[in-house]
C-alpha cells in the first residue's frame, strides 16, 4: 500500500496520507453502524462508557462528539484495522508485530463539531519506545473548512511539550508558552477512504467544523508489540493485552529506547475523553462551538 518514499516521508515529517485504503462498501457498512449508534444516544443526559456528548447535546436532539472504544462496540471497526491493506501499511511503519492500543470515533458534526487543542498523543500514553502511531480513517470527504487533522511536521523528533495546567494534566499544549510556530501547521484533507498515519509524538490538533458537512473520523492507536506502556492503562491482564494484537506475535521483552517522557499525572480534573481533559485549558488556540477563542 505504501512506497519506500512514503515511509521515508513519515520518518522525516511524522505523518503520511494514503489514498484509497478503505473501499466504499466498508465505509457504507461503518456509516450504517454509526447512524444506529447515534440514534441510540437519544434519551441520554450525560456521557457513558460508549458515548461522549457535545456540549449542545440534549436527550431529544442527540449530538454525539465521540464513540468510545468502537472496536469493542461493533466488529466492523475491529475488522478494518486488521484488513490486509491496513496491515501492509502498519508493518511497513512499525514492523511485523503490531498491537492495538485503543480506538475512538470522533464525529465532528456540521457547524458545532468540537475542536481538539494542540497536543501529542505521547503525553497521554508514554511507552518504553515510541514506535506508535494513530490512524485516521476518513469516512467522508474532508476539506480544510470542516475541521481536518492539522499537524506540525517534524515535531515528533522534538521534545515532549507540557500538557499541564496548574500542575495537573489537561491533555493540551499552551500555544502561548510552547515556542512552536503554528503558522507552519499543515492541514490533512482527503477524499473518503483516505487514511492519515501520524507518529505518537507529532504535535497535532483540529479546529471546529464550521462547514455544513459532517467530518466523522475513525481513529486507531497502534504500536509495535515491544512498546510497553509506562502509564496506568485500561488493560486488566496479560491475556487481554495480548488479545489486542493486530498482526504478528506478542512478546515479554519490552524494547527500551532513550525517548523523552513526561507522565500524565496528576490526572486531569475532568476525567474522560480528551475533550473533557481539555475543558480546563485557559489559553486556547482554537475556538469552540460557543465561539470562545482565548488565544490565536
Amino acid at each position: 500500500m505504501i512506497t519506500a518514499k512514503q515511509v521515508d516521508f513519515y520518518r522525516e515529517n511524522g505523518y503520511i496520507l494514503v489514498e484509497n485504503v478503505v473501499d466504499a462498501a466498508t465505509r457504507d457498512a461503518m456509516k450504517a453502524v454509526i447512524a444506529d449508534l447515534i440514534s441510540k444516544a437519544r434519551g441520554l443526559t450525560t456521557h457513558n462508557d460508549v458515548y461522549d456528548l457535545e456540549p449542545s447535546h440534549t436527550s431529544d436532539a442527540p449530538r454525539v462528539r465521540r464513540i468510545k472504544k468502537p472496536t469493542l462496540v461493533h466488529p466492523v471497526f475491529d475488522q478494518l484495522v486488521k484488513s490486509p491493506a491496513m496491515v501492509g501499511i502498519l508493518t511497513a511503519l512499525l514492523g511485523p508485530n503490531v498491537r492495538l492500543h485503543g480506538s475512538k470515533l470522533n464525529m465532528k458534526d456540521p457547524q458545532y463539531g468540537s475542536a481538539v487543542e494542540w497536543h501529542q498523543d505521547w503525553a497521554f500514553y508514554p511507552h518504553t519506545n515510541d514506535d506508535l502511531l494513530a490512524i485516521g480513517v476518513m469516512l467522508e470527504d474532508i476539506a480544510e473548512d470542516n475541521g481536518p487533522l492539522l499537524v506540525m511536521p517534524g515535531t515528533h523528533r522534538g521534545p515532549v511539550c507540557d500538557h499541564h495546567v496548574d500542575g495537573r494534566f489537561c491533555g493540551a499544549i499552551d500555544p502561548t508558552a510552547c515556542g512552536l510556530d503554528f503558522s507552519k501547521a499543515v492541514a490533512c484533507p482527503g477524499k473518503a477512504g483516505t487514511c492519515s498515519f501520524h507518529h505518537v509524538r507529532l504535535v497535532h490538533g483540529s479546529a471546529e467544523n464550521r462547514s455544513k458537512r459532517p467530518r466523522p473520523l475513525m481513529l486507531y492507536e497502534c504500536g509495535a508489540a515491544d512498546a510497553w506502556p509506562l502509564a496506568l492503562v485500561n488493560w486488566t491482564n496479560l491475556e487481554e493485552f495480548d488479545s489486542r494484537m493486530i498482526c504478528g506475535k506478542p512478546n515479554l521483552e519490552p524494547r527500551l529506547e532513550k525517548v523523552p517522557v513526561r507522565m500524565p499525572y496528576p490526572p486531569a480534573l475532568k476525567q474522560g475523553s480528551i475533550y473533557e481533559n481539555q475543558t480546563i485549558v485557559r489559553n486556547r488556540f482554537f475556538g469552540t462551538p460557543e465561539g470562545l477563542k482565548v488565544a490565536t
